[in-house]
């Protein structure tokens, strides 16, 4: 086992990922404990999160652990790509150009607008009657 390892953090909305890759691995991912496959099911969130290191080619020699929580499946797998490119930056700064070209380095800022008094939701109006 390595002992050698970077920690990150990402978010994305409500979700937030703590990325952790150990240099010296075997290509091992493991998402709240579980196995990367079991976490998410999908093959569009599979290749979301795994697209940084197919990028920099690390796919088979970092293990990387992630603790996620909040918000659905795909703020998550967001969440966990981020944090993951920034773990990898940790790990080596040379990779930044490569990562920076494919936007994996920049955090999404849309969020949830918040409910405003008046109003059913953030912009619905109450239905307007004339007579």
């Amino acid at each position: 086992m390595a002992d050698k390892y970077f920690q990150a953090l990402g978010r994305r909305k409500t979700a937030v990922a703590q990325a952790r890759i150990t240099t010296g691995g075997k290509g091992t991912i493991t998402v709240n404990g579980k196995a990367f496959e079991d976490f998410f099911t999908t093959a569009t969130l599979r290749y979301m999160v795994l697209r940084p290191l197919a990028e920099v080619g690390k796919t088979e020699t970092v293990d990387v652990s992630v603790k996620t929580s909040g918000g659905g499946m795909i703020g998550q797998a967001d969440a966990t790509r981020l944090a993951i490119a920034r773990a990898l930056l940790k790990l080596d700064i040379a990779l930044r150009p490569a990562l920076k070209a494919k936007h994996m380095l920049t955090r999404d800022p849309r969020k949830k607008e918040r409910k405003k008094p008046g109003k059913h939701g953030a912009r619905r109006s109450p239905q307007w009657r004339k007579r």
